[in-house]
């Protein structure tokens, strides 16, 4: 499915949309980029918009993908889909325009979107991707960074670059479509902050992200003057948070960046069977104690984080088509786990069914 783009699969299909969009973003036919009447144009124009997969037969997951597909080219921007094979798929997207902004909230099945490099050329329109994730966890992919997002957590991302997005299970988001020139004032290092976490929980980030929550819960009752305040109002607050990051010389800044190092070495390390907070930390140059601060946000802190780590990447290996005919063992010991029934019970416990199972579920 990977290699086709999935707004060309079903062109006739009619979407459950309250009002269609002024043209897909990727279109030739959309207007100049820059300015008003650019932002205008391409944030959806509707106060209100809806699609669901329901509309077609539970059976008839290629449809129902291409359905999917279709629509988030038209509101996000060109992608490519597949869902890892599985034998489902199901999804809900509510869309709204804020000013310059669109926001989409998403409740959709286990599934992967990938922003080739080649669409990514193709499109001259200047936009930024935040995610907001409400429920489940997503991995994001992008210039070589990966940022893992759990509930309460949100980060962004560059529509002109390639990029992709695992979700391994159910997951629910808010994205909001930012114009890129909204977030480029101060010099802002905007590269080096795309694919970073930031959490909820405090600061600029938490205001920015209740606003983008209230923003989209309350814009059926917003008149259009003050959906255009509320949408000026996130992108600072989202430009006041970028700055926050590049900026602070804090602790906070201290402690995200040890969470960050923590992070990159648990992924350079899963195949290590004594992967561990003792070994974590003293690789890291710092103290136990400083390490289950700097995860402290992590479900089942630094032991959680590294079997989740564990999980997803077994997860994605088994699903490679280059190594299907690998062994389920060998790919578990790729992911640092050494006794076989020990994976296979973790295994089931967290993903609901065996590796064998999971497996087999992207067969054609």
């Amino acid at each position: 499915m990977l290699g086709t783009p999935v707004h060309a699969a079903v062109p006739r299909l009619q979407f459950v949309l309250a009002c269609a969009c002024t043209a897909p973003r990727d279109s030739p036919h959309a207007p100049p980029r820059g300015g008003a009447a650019y932002d205008a144009a391409m944030h959806t124009p509707a106060p209100l918009e809806e699609l669901s997969t329901s509309s077609l037969p539970p059976g008839a997951v290629p449809e129902r993908l291409a359905l999917w597909g279709d629509a988030i080219w038209r509101l996000l921007g060109g992608l490519q889909c597949d869902t890892f094979g599985d034998p489902r798929f199901d999804g809900r997207i509510v869309a709204c325009g804020a000013g310059p902004l669109t926001l989409c909230q998403l409740e959709v099945s286990r599934h992967r979107v990938v922003r080739t490099p080649a669409q990514a050329r193709a499109s001259d329109h200047g936009w930024v991707k935040v995610v907001a994730q409400l429920e489940g966890r997503a991995c994001f992919e992008q210039d070589g960074r990966q940022v893992w997002l759990s509930p309460g957590d949100w980060s962004l991302y560059d529509t002109t670059r390639p990029y992709s997005v695992s979700n391994l299970e159910p997951i629910r988001q808010l994205v909001v479509l930012v114009p890129k020139r909204r977030l480029q004032a101060d010099r802002l290092p905007l590269p080096a902050l795309t694919v970073r976490r930031f959490t909820a929980s405090r600061g600029v980030a938490r205001l920015a992200w209740e606003t983008m929550r209230t923003t989209f819960d309350e814009r059926p009752a917003l008149a259009a003057p003050a959906a255009d305040g509320a949408g000026d109002v996130i992108a600072q607050l989202l430009h006041l948070a970028l700055l926050e990051r590049a900026e602070r010389p804090s602790m906070l800044s201290q402690r995200e960046a040890l969470r960050d190092r923590a992070k990159a070495h648990i992924e350079r390390h899963l195949a290590d069977p004594a992967l561990g907070p003792a070994t974590i930390a003293a690789a890291l140059n710092c103290s136990v104690r400083h390490l289950y601060n700097a995860l402290g946000d992590e479900a089942g802190g630094v032991a959680g984080y590294v079997l989740q780590q564990r999980l997803a990447a077994v997860q994605l290996a088994l699903r490679e088509p280059r190594r299907r005919h690998e062994p389920v063992a060998a790919i578990a010991r790729d992911g640092g786990f050494g006794n076989a029934a020990h994976f296979s019970r973790v295994f089931r416990r967290h993903v609901g069914m065996s590796p064998t199972e999971w497996r087999e579920g992207s067969a054609d």
